[in-house]
C-alpha cells in the first residue's frame, strides 16, 4: 500500500516543564470571556462586500479580480443543534512573521469552534511559517498538544516564519498541499504583509478552483493593522502596550527616584507610533515624539532636537534635571 504524497509529521515540540504562572494559565477556565455570538455554532449572514476607496478601486479589482467582491460576513446567534447533521471539516492553521501576545489562544478558539462545529472535524498547524504550507510541512493538532498551550504566550506551539508564498512554484505547491490533505480552509495568523501575502493566496486558490478558503487573522502589536469598525485593533497590541507601560513606568519611577538622568526609550511599532503614543497616555513621559506629527509638521533632526534641548532647559529651571523621553521605532523615516 502506497504511503500518502503528504502526511502529518509526529509532534515534538510539546512542553516539558510549565511554571507555576504556566499552570495557574492552564487551568482557567475562558469561556466566559466567549462572545455570546459565538456560543454554539453561530450562523453566518453574508452583507454586501466593503467597497475600496474610490481611488483604489480599480487597482483593487486589477489585483484581486476574484475575490475583491467578497462579501462581508457577520455572526449571528445560532445554537448547537445536532452535530450529526453537519459535515466535519479540516481546517489548517499557520502563524506568520514575528511574535504576539493571544496567538496559541487565537489556534485555540479556531480549534474549539471547529470540534464544536462537528467533533470528528480536524486541525493542521503548518509547522515554522508559511514555509510549511508549500513544503508541506505539517502536524494534526489533537486536544491533547492544544490543551498544554491554551492561556500561554509564545508562538512555540507551531512556530513562525518570515518566509512570504512569492514565486508560481511557491503558489503551485501550496495548493497542492492543500489538495492532497483535503483542507476546507486554512487561517493565516499573521500582520500586514503576512495577511497581504494570504489574500494573493486566497486570489490563486479561488482563480485555481481549489476548495481551500483562506482567512486572515489579524496579528502584530504594532497596531498598524486595523480597519475600524470591522478590525478595531489587531490581538497582542493591548497586551503590548501593557507590558511596555509597565517598563516604563519603573523607568519613570527610577528617573524621580535619582533625579539626575535622562531616560530615552525607543519603543517597537515600525513605521507607526501607534505603541508609542499608547504607552505616553498611560505612563505620560516628559516628551514622546510621534513620526506622524513630525511628517506633519514637517520638522527637521534639527528642530527636533531644540524642541527636547527647550524641554530639558525648562525643567531644569525649576530644578528637574530628569526625565523620560519615547521615541517610536520608526522616526526617522518622517525626518
Amino acid at each position: 500500500m502506497s504511503q500518502p504524497e503528504f502526511a502529518p509529521k509526529p509532534y515534538k515540540r510539546a512542553r516539558r516543564a510549565y511554571s507555576a504562572l504556566q499552570k495557574e494559565r492552564l487551568a482557567a477556565e475562558c469561556q466566559a470571556y466567549l462572545p455570546a455570538v459565538l456560543e454554539g455554532c453561530p450562523q453566518v449572514v453574508k452583507k454586501q462586500a466593503i467597497p475600496a476607496s474610490e481611488k483604489d478601486s480599480e487597482t483593487i479589482k486589477g489585483l484581486f479580480p476574484q475575490t475583491y467582491d467578497t462579501p462581508l460576513v457577520e455572526f449571528a446567534a445560532g445554537s448547537d443543534g445536532t452535530a450529526s447533521a453537519r459535515s466535519p471539516v479540516k481546517v489548517a492553521v499557520v502563524l506568520s512573521g514575528g511574535q504576539a501576545p493571544g496567538g496559541h489562544n487565537v489556534i485555540a478558539g479556531i480549534f474549539d469552534g471547529i470540534k464544536r462545529w462537528h467533533p470528528d472535524s480536524t486541525m493542521i498547524g503548518f509547522l515554522d511559517g508559511p514555509h510549511g504550507i508549500f513544503t508541506g510541512n505539517f502536524v494534526e493538532v489533537t486536544a491533547e498538544i492544544m490543551d498544554g498551550f491554551r492561556n500561554t504566550g509564545g508562538f512555540d506551539m507551531l512556530g513562525s516564519g518570515r518566509h512570504k508564498i512569492e514565486t508560481e512554484e511557491q503558489f503551485a505547491n501550496s495548493m497542492k498541499v492543500c489538495n492532497a490533505i483535503g483542507l476546507d480552509g486554512l487561517v493565516v495568523i499573521g500582520g500586514d504583509d503576512s495577511n497581504t501575502n494570504g489574500a494573493v493566496l486566497a486570489e490563486y486558490f479561488k482563480a485555481k478552483g481549489c476548495k481551500t478558503k483562506v482567512v486572515g487573522a489579524p496579528k502584530t502589536i504594532d497596531g498598524d493593522l486595523k480597519c475600524p469598525p470591522h478590525i478595531p485593533i489587531s490581538f497582542g497590541f493591548d497586551t503590548a502596550c501593557k507590558t511596555y507601560a509597565t517598563l516604563v513606568g519603573n523607568v519613570a519611577v527610577d528617573a524621580l527616584s535619582a533625579q539626575k538622568y535622562y531616560h530615552i526609550v525607543r519603543l517597537m511599532g515600525r513605521s507607526a507610533s501607534n505603541i508609542a503614543l499608547e504607552v505616553a497616555l498611560l505612563t505620560r513621559p516628559n516628551a514622546c515624539l510621534l513620526g506622524e506629527e513630525v511628517s506633519r509638521d514637517k520638522k527637521s533632526l534639527r528642530d527636533l532636537t531644540m524642541d527636547l534641548a527647550d524641554m530639558i532647559e525648562q525643567r531644569s529651571k525649576v530644578g528637574k534635571d530628569y526625565g523620560v523621553i519615547i521615541l517610536p521605532e520608526g522616526l526617522i523615516e518622517f525626518i
